[in-house]
């Protein structure tokens, strides 16, 4: 989980680069809604996406499968075939990772809970009447102006005049679903509560739907009166993360400056088109793991001749006197016996984990018989080190040899982690 949250942070990270160097200052607003609204979906979305055709395998005739280990640490023995599922009882910390997160979920989620009910209690207190579809809420000796869906909150120390311009730019919000937005980032928030990015994406939000409603007002009317109307407030606008705020001290000058910006060139719109490249080069990164690359790469170089064709395979100490076939098999039951021995099983508990690992090694014998350039792949970084700490302790081995020469043999290693709560 760990591995997948860090690749969506630094994938948002990206998006967000991208979008503040090459398109915040242009003036596709809807475009750039659409941007901000589908990246950090895309986000989450591309670290589940393998694609097989981008994955780096090594060809099987150059790599030799062992049969998979399956780590019980209950059992005196280690088998090689395929076992009944065996569980691992290990012990967890109560203050887990899970735990952590879990906790700061239920807390955001009361934090949004009680935001919303304040707003509510505010409408249903409040004097109430309906212009155009909108149901106007009338604060109390307040200056506030600031929206959400259908419902409009007006202080009464706002003059009657400027109740044109602010009702003209909330029904934009309105008849753009804007609030549905930001309460999409209010749930992002709840989720990812520990990740800074979700509400810059927020805040990005924000000043979008005010220069698209902006925008669209200014059709209709005076850009001079409306910048006055912007200028002539005293701004006391509550810090409630999901409503859309006409007044915002801190997004006045943008939205004048936007507004009185020269429209962006058509061509400009290229800039969006740097979404393809960006999500292929993300689709390759996950779908290829760089260690197992690294691997092949290395492995193909050394490799001279395919192991279907090797005369003699490597031996291992103990399993001289025996015949081609039966060294094979020996060697896999002593290779499968000394991981599951020397395979450190408590680091279960100490990462936390559940159910089913899966651990990928591949590694080399040499021309002398030594464990060269072991690599592994796992969920969890531990597991694959752990998995690489113990191929790297495998006795030193009789090399292989074709035609009386010794030769390079890689092989893949499966180690199968069970693991129960």
């Amino acid at each position: 989980m760990l591995h997948y949250i860090l690749q969506t942070i630094a994938f948002q990270l990206f998006f967000l680069v991208v979008y503040d160097l090459f398109l915040r200052r242009e003036t596709f607003f809807n475009w750039n809604r659409f941007y901000i609204l589908c990246t950090p979906i895309a986000s989450f979305v591309l670290p589940l996406i393998k694609i097989e055709a981008f994955k780096n395998v090594l060809a099987q005739n150059y790599i030799v499968q062992l049969p998979a280990v399956i780590l019980n640490p209950d059992a005196s023995t280690v088998e090689t075939q395929i076992l009944p599922t065996v569980y691992l009882k290990n012990s967890s910390s109560f203050w887990s990772l899970e735990f952590i997160l879990y906790v700061g979920i239920s807390v955001s989620a009361f934090i949004f809970i009680f935001k919303m009910f304040k707003l509510f209690k505010t409408i249903n207190i409040s004097e109430k009447n309906t212009i155009n579809g909108l149901t106007i809420i009338t604060l109390k000796n307040s200056s506030a102006a600031f929206s959400f869906f259908n419902y409009v909150f007006l202080g009464d120390a706002i003059s009657p005049e400027n109740y044109k311009p602010i009702l003209a730019h909330e029904c934009v919000h309105k008849s753009q679903k804007h609030s549905a937005d930001l309460l999409f980032f209010e749930l992002l928030r709840i989720v990812f509560w520990f990740n800074p990015l979700v509400y810059m994406y927020q805040n990005r939000m924000v000043t979008l739907h005010e220069y698209i409603a902006d925008a669209l007002v200014v059709q209709q009317q005076d850009k001079v009166t409306y910048y006055q109307n912007l200028l002539s407030q005293v701004f006391d606008v509550n810090h409630i993360s999901f409503i859309n705020p006409f007044f915002k001290q801190s997004l006045i000058k943008k939205r004048i400056i936007m507004l009185t910006k020269t429209k962006s060139k058509q061509i400009h719109l290229i800039k969006y088109a740097l979404l393809v490249p960006m999500i292929f080069a993300m689709l390759l990164y996950t779908s290829c793991d760089k260690e197992a690359e690294n691997s092949e790469s290395t492995i193909l170089e050394d490799v001279e001749v395919p192991f279907t064709v090797v005369e003699q395979p490597p031996i291992f100490p103990g399993c001289e006197d025996l015949s081609v076939e039966e060294r094979k098999k020996c060697m896999s039951n002593k290779i499968s016996q000394f991981v599951g021995k020397n395979y450190n099983t408590d680091l279960a508990g100490e990462l936390d984990l559940s159910g089913r690992q899966r651990i990928s090694v591949i590694f080399k014998i040499d021309k002398q018989g030594n464990i060269v350039d072991a690599r592994a792949r796992a969920s969890e970084d531990a597991l694959a080190e752990e998995a690489v700490r113990v191929v790297n302790l495998l006795p030193k081995m009789q090399p292989g040899k074709q035609k009386g020469k010794e030769v390079t043999v890689p092989y893949s290693l499966p180690i199968v982690f069970q693991v129960q709560d």
